[in-house]
Parts: C-alpha cells; sequence; structure tokens
C-alpha cells in the first residue's frame, strides 16, 4: 500500500507539472457525449479535491497502528477514490482517443 500511494503522489505529481506547462485541450464532441465528458469530467475533479484529504488522513492512521479509525475511514475513501480512478480514465479516453482535437 505504501508503494501504491507513492506511485500515486508522483502521478498526482507529473498530472499537475503537465497541466500547469501545457494548454487545455477542448472536447470536441458534440451531442449527448458533450453532456457525459462534462458529467464525468466535473464530477472527476470534484470527488478528487475530496479523497486527497480521506488518503492522506488514512495513511496517517495506517502508519501510526490506529488500524480501526483507518477502516472506518477507508470504508469511504475507497469508492470515492475508485470512481475518481475510473472517470480519470474515462475523461482521458473522451478527450485525447474517442474524440481528439482536429
Amino acid at each position: 500500500m505504501t508503494t501504491a500511494f507513492a506511485l500515486g503522489g508522483l502521478f498526482l505529481i507529473c498530472y499537475v507539472t503537465y497541466h500547469i506547462s501545457n494548454p487545455a485541450n477542448k472536447f470536441s464532441g458534440e451531442g449527448i457525449v458533450r453532456y457525459f465528458y462534462f458529467f464525468f469530467l466535473i464530477t472527476h475533479i470534484g470527488f478528487s479535491l475530496i479523497v486527497l484529504p480521506l488518503v492522506l488522513r488514512a495513511m496517517f492512521f495506517a502508519i501510526t497502528g490506529q488500524f480501526v479509525r483507518h477502516k472506518n475511514l477507508v470504508k469511504y475513501a475507497y469508492p470515492i477514490w475508485l470512481y475518481v480512478s475510473a472517470t480519470g480514465v474515462i475523461v482521458y479516453l473522451l478527450l485525447y482517443q474517442l474524440f481528439p482535437t482536429k
């Protein structure tokens, strides 16, 4: 879990660095797919802001041996993290693979 946490942190640093140093891409899809894209994007961003402090707190509880508190927190943090991970891939596929900028 420590390795997964470290790799997730490295990904977050690379992701933020990339988006700070590169211009944003416009979504080129039209019709109903555009609504799906923005739904996934907005919920992905919103839940990613919620899950970061939850994961940091869960790691703190694990490192300090507070396993009951860790388990109680992870009950909520894990499904949110899973949703953020899945919607991140969906947003990437929609933006860069299925509807790339022309």
